[in-house]
């Protein structure tokens, strides 16, 4: 069985993602993959590349032929020249650390601490609900406490 290790396409249309794949080489494209050895995603900036490099040279020591574009791959992470005993360098470059979203939220509240607290959008308030909702609720209490007195003094 002749295997070759070559991509197999997944992704949405125009957001391809990778998988780097070794297959027979008379299935499809997109068909049954023996062993999937690694991931390229070329939109991210830079491109995501990882490859188990392990398995990538079990399988280049095995006889398994990569297409032209997972041979480059292999190139830049440096198992191509671990296989053939190349000298060129090998050149991924890292992936650029995510920003830390809870870091950045707390930097924002200290900064609005120190702006005023009345700002320049207000909440609604219902119809014929002027006065706060303190008073209303005093005014319930009285309206209770007259009623209460009313039932004693029948």
């Amino acid at each position: 069985m002749a295997t070759k290790i070559r991509l197999k396409r997944m992704g949405k249309i125009r957001t391809p993602m990778y998988r780097i794949v070794v297959m027979d080489g008379r299935t499809k494209r997109d068909g049954r993959a023996i062993e999937e050895i690694g991931i390229y995603q070329p939109k991210n900036d830079p491109s995501i590349i990882e490859v188990n490099s392990e398995r990538a040279l079990y399988w280049l020591g095995v006889g398994a032929q990569p297409s032209d574009t997972v041979r480059e791959i292999l190139k830049l992470s440096g198992d191509w020249q671990k296989f053939s005993g190349e000298d060129a360098p090998s050149g991924i470059t890292p992936q650029p650390e995510k920003s830390d979203k809870l870091a950045a939220f707390n930097a924002a509240l200290a900064e609005a601490d120190d702006e005023p607290a009345a700002g320049a959008i207000t909440g609604r308030r219902a119809k014929g609900a002027d006065a706060p909702a303190e008073e209303s609720a005093a005014e319930g209490e009285t309206a209770e406490a007259d009623a209460a007195e009313s039932t004693d003094e029948a």
